[in-house]
Parts: C-alpha cells; structure tokens; sequence
C-alpha cells in the first residue's frame, strides 16, 4: 500500500508538470521568436503524458474478467 501512495503522489507531481508545460507553451506560442523552445516543451510534454500512461497502468492494472 505505501508503494501504491507513493506511485499516485509521483503521478500528481507528473500532471502538475503537464500543466505547467501547457501553460508555458500557450504563453510562448504567442511569438515566433520562441518556436525552438516551444518545440522542446512540446516534446517534454508529451514524454511526460507517456510516462504518466505507464504509471497510471501501474497503479491501476485492467482486470479482464
């Protein structure tokens, strides 16, 4: 049970990550100057929604009955 507290506190610290990102890459897609960084927010963002799926799966397996 620890182990699975301490897997759901490290998936919430993953989606405030993703959140802070978005916002980043809204602000910064405003200028065409900041595209370079905007691609790599991008790119950091979505490794982190994956990495988030995995432990989501993790956390809570599908059962098939």
């Amino acid at each position: 049970m620890d182990e699975e507290l301490k897997l759901l506190k490290r998936l919430e610290e993953m989606r405030e990550r993703h959140r802070i990102l978005d916002e980043q890459i809204k602000t910064l897609e405003r200028s065409p100057l900041n595209q370079l960084l905007v691609m790599r927010l991008k790119r950091e963002k979505l490794t982190l929604r994956d990495l988030m799926g995995q432990l989501e799966r993790e956390i809570y397996p599908d059962i098939i009955a």
